[in-house]
């Protein structure tokens, strides 16, 4: 008995959010929208995913955005995308070196925390 693998990540997101989430996840990360299942679509929120990352964004009531907890992408081209992420108002942070990885924070729309990796040459 194992993990194998995450299927998807969650986060939360404000009621009405899901332009927003398109615009950022979609737009900006390149990570294309998924259609909901029927049951779940009246909930509100929106998926994301290429085959290898998805990203659930779900509706809280009362919502508080995660600032500490956050999932971790794995990138190709991390200058690119920051440059491209401060151009549309997400600017990084440089995280705490760690050996082997460029890494970045940055926030989505609704404040919720995202780090962006890219593995450094050795």
């Amino acid at each position: 008995m194992s993990i194998r693998a995450i299927q998807h990540v969650q986060l939360a997101m404000p009621e009405g959010g899901e332009a927003s989430a398109r615009v950022f996840y979609e737009g900006l990360l390149g990570l294309p929208e998924q259609a909901k299942p029927p049951a779940l679509a009246t909930r509100g929120g929106a998926w994301f995913g290429n085959g290898h990352v998805d990203v659930h964004l779900g509706v809280e009531p009362g919502f508080r955005p995660a600032t500490k907890a956050h999932p971790a992408f794995v990138v190709e081209d991390l200058a690119a995308m920051i440059e491209t992420l401060a151009a549309a108002g997400h600017a990084a942070e440089v995280g705490v070196p760690i050996e082997g990885w460029h890494r970045v924070y940055v926030h989505d729309p609704f404040g919720n925390r995202i780090e962006l990796m890219e593995r450094s040459s050795p």
